[in-house]
């Protein structure tokens, strides 16, 4: 590979005894900023590759660029294959319930004597306190962590419709690999690094609790919020399509009212400002509802752009799959599958010098690599 197209983490070997999502998550963007990444799978497969429902795209969507190798642990031949391979790694990933890998001899404190130079990142429920011993799942910490209560309705706590702490959970443990890595370029030695799930919540909610602290008053919930702008919601338009809109200064009201043409209601004494838009914005909202709901969103979606409103339609994921902008952009890219097929994955959100850190290799079969990765460390350690 020229210089031109190296990756920022070529050279950085990974070892990954994760499953389902917080782990793979930070394995995946280790693997896809250039690293290379082993995943370790016990015999049959990660379970995570057959989950039905809601979970059968979690093996797809945070898996990609990594080589798979079958160990089985649990046996004295799996694990002592476990422990050299670990030897030949920079970074050691794993997010599995607390006490498994010390009961199975993989924890930091042992393997740290055997490799003082190992970066090991737990992905965990709980950092260390009175709740580290629990067992904790994003659901368990949206509701622990705050993050419910704000998002649903008073009396009507609503987890958030994606794996938010999973997936950010991950992307806190690849930052702490990183700056692990930056930090043993100093001092030679590696560390221990630890994300969890509970204090990603609340780190989530932060906003809101220092909002309390300033002002002695907790917040409402999202649905049941006092909005600070007048016009700042989902409309129903034509046809029962929906629309959010929002104008969040006199200027975009004034603006807003001429594309919907009623340039007249800005003039109104009683919507001049934001502040008195504000104090009647049910009023407000109702009469702006009227006028909406003869729009089309195709119509109206060009007139709001041109003219710099910020609005947004109510997207569902399957609709994303087709999305102009993130095709165009680079940001829905093909990957052959395990099973041979195609689909179109998401990347990173970032660009580096101008490009997508993108997909590399197809997404491994079940011990696709277990040869290659194995062969290779007998020849090193018989030499």
């Amino acid at each position: 590979m020229s210089n031109e197209t190296r990756l920022p983490l070529d050279g950085v070997r990974v070892i990954e005894f994760t499953h389902m999502v917080m782990g793979p998550t930070c394995g995946m963007i280790l693997a896809d900023l250039g690293a290379e990444v082993i995943k370790i799978e016990p015999p049959g497969g990660d379970k995570t590759r057959k989950l039905p429902g809601l979970g059968i795209g979690f093996f797809r969507s945070f898996n990609r660029n990594k080589k798979s190798v079958v160990l089985d642990i649990n046996t004295p031949e799996g694990k002592e294959a476990a422990v050299e391979l670990i030897g030949t790694c920079d970074v050691m990933l794993e997010n599995f319930r607390p006490g498994l890998m010390t009961k199975l001899g993989l924890d930091y404190d042992t393997l740290s004597k055997l490799y003082p130079g190992l970066i090991y990142v737990s992905h965990k429920g709980f950092l260390p306190g009175p709740y580290e011993k629990r067992l904790a799942l994003d659901e368990v910490v949206q509701m622990m962590g705050g993050l419910s209560y704000m998002t649903g309705p008073i009396g009507r706590p609503l987890r958030a419709g994606t794996s938010v702490n999973d997936i950010m959970g991950g992307m806190f443990g690849a930052i702490g690999v990183l700056a692990a890595l930056r930090e043993r370029e100093r001092t030679g030695q590696g560390q221990e690094v630890q994300s969890a799930l509970f204090e990603n919540c609340v780190f989530l909610c932060a906003q809101h609790m220092q909002q309390y602290a300033m002002t002695r008053e907790p917040p409402p919930p999202m649905p049941a919020r006092v909005s600070a702008w007048s016009v700042y919601d989902v409309f129903t338009l034509a046809d029962g399509e929906q629309l959010f809109i929002g104008a969040v200064s006199d200027k975009q009201f004034i603006t807003l009212c001429d594309v919907l043409g009623r340039p007249d209601l800005p003039a109104e004494p009683r919507f001049a400002t934001n502040a008195l838009r504000v104090a009647i914005r049910p009023e407000l909202l109702d009469v702006l509802g009227v006028i909406l709901k003869d729009h089309r969103v195709e119509e109206l979606s060009p007139k709001l752009e041109a003219a710099g409103i910020p609005y947004a339609p109510i997207v569902r994921p399957e609709q994303l799959l087709d999305d102009p902008h993130l095709k165009a952009s680079g940001g829905l890219v093909p990957m052959e599958t395990d099973d041979g097929g195609m689909t179109e994955v998401v990347l990173l959100p970032l660009t580096m010098g101008g490009r997508r850190p993108g997909v590399r290799q197809a997404l491994a079969r079940v011990g696709e690599h277990t040869q290659e990765v194995l062969s290779r460390l007998k020849s090193r350690v018989s030499a």
